[in-house]
């Protein structure tokens, strides 16, 4: 188990939990947000009389669930520690700033409509007590539910109702305050895809402390890669760790912009450890503190700082230590609150707090907004929760206890995913982490989490990973329920792969190689050069020639969705959007989950054009594209493809009748022509109007 963090002090009628505060244990009380909600929409329970001496992260100190009761059958939901924030735009800068104080909370999706009863029970040290009960009734609503697989066709995905989906989109993977994708500009994003026919993004959540991370070191002490020389065992009290001042001035960095509120009093506390005689001071929003510790002795010292913010002030800015003197400074236990009390802002500064098993405050905020802002848009998140590498390490040996550890941390991660953003239908699948390495032996590991998340995870969602390299024994393992392979088209493919549609279309095959039954897709795509970068011809040219290619071939190869193109800074500074919906259109009529659906690919025009399609009984849908109109002719050759004038396709296995046949326009998702066409002896001849790039073909009785 981690060391003790939470540190318990009384301050009034509260307890000092670590960074957050909770309410002194009373009664139980249960508080519903609403007395109605819609089938599958969200109703959030705020949980109250809570006290907590322990981690609120870990179930087995405090375990706090809601049952709830409808139409003779009981179901569970866990509960979840959370910090509010309230949200504003300052200056063109998301603002976030904690709102009161930290608590219980617990999401439900109700399946059903009619009457539901609620019961919040907490089972602790102190025994079990449960709360008085919330009525609430559930009415219908446009929902159709969760994701799942289709209980006809195990290739493809449905939702609750058997409504059939197909994803379409792309990666958005880092979003953070200082990424180019801030949260604002990600909900505009979500609302681009939506309004072009898009539905699906895959986003990281365990971005360590470049951007969103919800289980990782966010560090007040600089970044990842610089701040271990810093963290040294605390003088007095080696079984904590404090930060050395090493150089004349250490600057107080957090990952994240700390919000302050204007014309409001703060209060900096800590305190501070000085040897040789050197003074030690405290500069933060353009006010200087006195010697830190102006008492010789050589002792740790706690010191107390006041400003106050100007009537335009919104951000904390340049907070910094600045040691005079030939001595050294060791800093403990640096906070940042209003001076009349409240949450903490500096949390960050907290070096102390686990690595695994302690979940970021503005981070989970963060993911609650955005998961939000999904299911409002229509749109599905793939969400890639772990951080890979604070649990690499620990999974080279089953049989070890850092194996143990890992699946136990990940476990109590899961968990507080579920609980929280669990009742969102907008959260299609949890993918474990990015990229892990596909030799460790992780089949024990997914094995024991998909159990877990089969009873923990009250909505089923679909469970995957990904690995930096094709892994078979990832795609069939029965408790991954989607499989996934991540392909970038590099010039080390060239003898290989002739272009980005080959390149798709190679990875699709082998997915549904390794795992014919269950879905699959390619969960990162593109182009890149083999250091595995964007290239020069992709940053200088606003060419979407390759986007477009693996964006069709992918949507008609067999697989489980679009493949999800990588570069989405690219992507929106070109705005794509509109690519999306010809595609979007062009595929909305197939029944994907109807067991008859099946992939196909031939040639045309003597080998110059490529086909890729799907096709029914009774209907296809066909993807003609002109080989000479790859990335790598229009962009890298400057070579503007040829017309094509004599590309015809025979459809083998039609109905004996009348056909109709659809040639459309893949940019813009206009209809070229239509005509009737008769199909003979279950043979059908396509003859293609001329084009250039490519064409789409629908084919139905």
């Amino acid at each position: 188990m981690h060391a003790t963090v939470f540190r318990l002090g009384v301050c009034g009628c509260c307890f000092w939990l670590g960074s957050a505060l909770v309410a002194a244990e009373g009664k139980l009380s249960l508080q519903s947000s609403t007395d109605s909600v819609g089938r599958y929409e969200v109703i959030e329970l705020q949980i109250g009389g809570l006290g907590q001496e322990g981690d609120p992260f870990d179930p087995a100190k405090v375990e706090v669930a809601v049952n709830f009761a409808h139409a003779g059958q009981t179901s569970s939901v866990p509960a979840f520690f959370a910090q509010d924030y309230e949200r504003q735009r300052v200056g063109g800068r998301d603002w976030f700033y904690p709102r009161g104080l930290p608590g219980w909370k617990a999401r439900f999706a109700p399946p059903q409509t009619g009457e539901f009863t609620a019961v919040a029970v907490v089972r602790d040290a102190s025994g079990t007590r449960q709360s008085e009960p919330v009525r609430f009734n559930c009415v219908a609503s446009t929902n159709h539910g969760f994701l799942r697989v289709s209980t006809r066709d195990p290739r493809w995905l449905e939702f609750s109702d058997g409504r059939p989906f197909f994803p379409i989109g792309q990666n958005l993977a880092f979003i953070g305050s200082q990424q180019y994708v801030t949260m604002s500009r990600a909900e505009t994003i979500f609302g681009k895809l939506a309004t072009n026919g898009a539905n699906y993004l895959r986003i990281w959540t365990g971005c360590d402390d470049w951007a969103l991370a919800v289980e990782s070191r966010k560090s007040a002490w600089g970044r990842s890669w610089e701040r271990q020389r810093l963290f040294v065992p605390m003088p007095g009290e080696p079984d904590r760790n404090c930060v050395l001042l090493t150089n004349a001035t250490l600057a107080v960095n957090p990952s994240h912009e700390v919000a302050l509120r204007p014309a409001t009093r703060y209060l900096v506390t800590g305190r501070v450890q000085v040897t040789g005689g050197a003074s030690l001071r405290l500069e933060v929003q353009n006010t200087v503190s006195p010697n830190l510790a102006p008492a010789p002795a050589e002792n740790w010292v706690a010191f107390r700082h006041e400003f106050t913010t100007g009537a335009n002030e919104h951000w904390l800015s340049a907070m910094r230590f600045k040691l005079d003197g030939a001595g050294q400074a060791w800093i403990a236990d640096l906070s940042l609150k209003e001076a009349t009390g409240g949450p903490e802002l500096l949390w960050e500064a907290d070096i102390n707090r686990p690595v695994r098993g302690y979940y970021n405050p503005l981070d989970c905020f963060w993911l609650d907004e955005l998961v939000r802002s999904a299911q409002q848009r229509g749109v599905y998140l793939q969400v890639c929760l772990l951080a890979r590498d604070l649990y690499m390490s620990a999974l080279k040996d089953p049989a070890s206890a850092a194996y143990d550890r890992a699946i136990a941390d990940a476990k109590k991660t899961f968990r507080y995913a579920a609980a929280r953003w669990g009742a969102f239908t907008s959260v299609a699948a949890w993918e474990y982490w990015n990229e892990m390495d596909p030799g460790l032996p992780t089949d024990r590991f997914y094995t024991e989490l998909g159990e877990y998340l089969g009873q923990a995870d009250p909505y089923r969602h679909l469970r995957t990973t990904s690995t930096w390299g094709p892994s078979p024994k990832d795609c069939r393992h029965p408790k991954l329920d989607f499989a996934d392979v991540h392909f970038y088209l590099r010039p080390a493919d060239k003898n290989r792969l002739r272009d980005e549609v080959e390149g798709v279309l190679d990875r699709a095959q082998w997915l549904r190689e390794q795992a014919p039954n269950k879905p699959a897709h390619q969960g990162e795509c593109g182009l890149a050069d083999d250091q595995w970068r964007i290239t020069d011809e992709m940053k200088g040219t606003r060419e979407l020639v390759d986007f477009h290619n693996l964006l069709w071939a992918s949507a008609l190869s067999g697989t489980t969705g679009t493949a999800m193109p990588w570069w989405w800074e690219r992507l929106d500074e070109r705005d794509h959007y509109p690519d999306y919906r010809p595609l979007s259109r062009f595929i909305a009529d197939v029944p994907w989950n109807s067991g008859e659906v099946r992939a196909f690919t031939g040639e045309s025009a003597n080998g110059a054009v490529r086909v890729v399609g799907l096709r029914t009984k009774s209907q296809a849908w066909l993807w003609f594209f002109n080989r000479a109109a790859a990335w790598k002719h229009i962009v890298t050759e400057k070579r503007a493809p040829a017309a094509v004038t004599a590309a015809t396709f025979e459809l083998a296995g039609l109905p004996a009748g009348d056909c109709q046949v659809e040639w459309w326009n893949t940019r813009t998702g206009e209809v070229l022509d239509k005509t009737n066409v008769q199909s003979g002896e279950g043979r059908l001849v396509l003859v293609a109007p001329e084009f250039t790039h490519d064409l789409a073909c629908k084919v139905s009785r």
